[in-house]
C-alpha cells in the first residue's frame, strides 16, 4: 500500500478534505505531531508522499520551537531527492525556507475567503480549478521570497507569493484548499485569540463566509489534489 505522512502542528489543522482523496487512491495515512513526535527519527525518503500542514507559528521562530530545524532538515533532504511533497500555509513556508528562501512577517493578516490571481503557469497547473475567481481560504500573516528555481503559480493583492512548484514533485501553497466547512468550526475555536486581535475580523463573519464558500472550495481543492497526484505520477 502507498503511504502518506502528514506533519501536523496543531490538531485541528489536519488533512481535511485531502484525506478521502488519498484514501480513495490507496494511501495509508499517518500523522506525525510536530513538537511531540521525534522528527529526527523519520526517514525523509520513506513515504510516497509527504504533506506538511499549517500552524500558527513562524518558520523563523526556531529558537522558541527547536523542532523547526528538524523539520527543515527533513524537508530539505526530501526535496533535494525529488520525493513528492506538498506544503500548506506554514508547510509551504517551510518548503520555501528549506529551499534557501527567506520567510518573514508580511505586515498584514490575510484571513478569510478571497480569490487568487493565477500566473500563466498557474493556469496550466492543478490550481486551474480556482482560475475563475472562486474564493479560497487564506489564514496567514507571514510571507516568503520565491526560492531559486521555483515557478510562481498564484498571488493576491496583499501577498504576491501564494503558491509555487519546484520541479514536478513539490507544491507549496500559502492558502488552504484542504479545509472543510465542518472542520473550520474547530479553527474558529483554536484561533480565537488571533481572530479577536485582528481588526475587522470576527467569528460570525468568518462563519457566514464559510457557509457561502466552503463546500464549493472543498470540491475544487479535491480536484486540485487529484490533478497534482496525476501530474506527479502518484
Amino acid at each position: 500500500m502507498k503511504t502518506v505522512l502528514a506533519i501536523r502542528h496543531v490538531a485541528f489543522e489536519d488533512l481535511g478534505s485531502f484525506a478521502p482523496v488519498l484514501a480513495d487512491r490507496g494511501y495509508a495515512i499517518q500523522y506525525q505531531e510536530a513538537g511531540g513526535d521525534d522528527l529526527t527519527a523519520l526517514d525523509p525518503l520513506a513515504n510516497d508522499l509527504l504533506v506538511v500542514l499549517g500552524g500558527p507559528i513562524g518558520v523563523y521562530e526556531e529558537q522558541a520551537y527547536p523542532f523547526i530545524n528538524d523539520e527543515l532538515r527533513l524537508l530539505r533532504a526530501r526535496l533535494v531527492a525529488g520525493r513528492p511533497t506538498i506544503g500548506v500555509c506554514l508547510g509551504g513556508q517551510m518548503m520555501a525556507r528549506a529551499l534557501g528562501a527567506k520567510v518573514y512577517p508580511g505586515g498584514h493578516k490575510e484571513i478569510g475567503w478571497k480569490p487568487l490571481t493565477l500566473t500563466g503557469a498557474g493556469h496550466a497547473s492543478p490550481l486551474a480549478a480556482f482560475a475563475d475567481g472562486a474564493p479560497a481560504l487564506h489564514w496567514h500573516g507571514d510571507t516568503f521570497d520565491l526560492p531559486e528555481g521555483a515557478t510562481l503559480l498564484a498571488s493576491t493583492g496583499l501577498y504576491p507569493h501564494q503558491a509555487f512548484t519546484w520541479g514536478n514533485h513539490a507544491l507549496a501553497l500559502q492558502f488552504h484548499i484542504e479545509t472543510t466547512a465542518s472542520g473550520l468550526e474547530r479553527w474558529f475555536i483554536g484561533h480565537a485569540c488571533e481572530i479577536a486581535s485582528t481588526p475587522g475580523l470576527d467569528v460570525p463573519t468568518l462563519r457566514a463566509e464559510t457557509a457561502r464558500y466552503a463546500l464549493e472550495a472543498e470540491a475544487r481543492g479535491q480536484q486540485c489534489l487529484h490533478a497534482w497526484l496525476d501530474q506527479a505520477g502518484l
